[in-house]
């Protein structure tokens, strides 16, 4: 499923949003006919809605869509791909990488479907080890390889821009499936992802 577009959101919903951001521009003391923030209200309803648009894509259809018959049996690895996605608690930021591998089992997928994935969990309103355990289980499911492993390293605005605001802090979540529960398995593939090619 394609990435929606502003102009393909439904205006009604567009609308209700506009008029709500609005309302708390007002509330929070500024005067949102001023020129700066004209047009603040619509552009946050257009930008709340592709932060969240992974609520209507199906992380698994896009995976059977890419997905080919292969013999290859050794470990495949998609590292350092850009997350972005809202904390639940505060609707504040949270970003970082996360690392994927899987052991196929008789099929591969493409290799872009994977940070598709990603995305599709992460454009919602999250926790990360939540996040983390969703592309866990979508890949383990849907591919049904030997293994999966999700690695997951974040830097939470919610706790860096108010709270505690530690500044320096990142937050490592992981899963491990089949042939990732086994210790040299799991090794190997944090060693791979440690690993910098120049």
């Amino acid at each position: 499923m394609a990435y929606k577009h502003f102009e393909e959101y439904d205006p009604r919903i567009t609308e209700d949003i506009r008029e709500r951001y609005e309302q708390i521009i007002t509330d929070l003391g500024e005067d949102v006919t001023r020129n700066g923030l004209l047009k603040t209200p619509e552009r946050a309803s257009k930008a709340i809605q592709f932060l969240t648009q992974g609520y209507h894509q199906d992380a698994a259809k896009i995976l059977k869509s890419a997905m080919f018959d292969e013999s290859y049996n050794e470990m495949v690895i998609v590292k350092d791909i850009e997350v972005y996605s809202l904390c639940e608690h505060h609707m504040l930021p949270f970003f970082g990488k996360a690392h994927i591998a899987y052991i196929p089992n008789g099929q591969i997928v493409g290799l872009s479907k994977l940070p598709r994935i990603v995305d599709v969990f992460a454009r919602r309103l999250q926790v990360q080890e939540r996040l983390t355990e969703q592309i866990l289980d979508c890949i383990n499911d849907t591919l049904k390889p030997q293994g999966v492993a999700v690695v997951i390293e974040a830097a939470h605005m919610c706790k860096m821009m108010r709270g505690v605001q530690k500044q320096n802090s990142m937050t490592t979540t992981s899963g491990f499936r089949g042939q990732f529960e086994k210790i040299e398995t799991r090794n190997e593939f944090l060693k791979l992802i440690s690993t910098k090619f120049t």
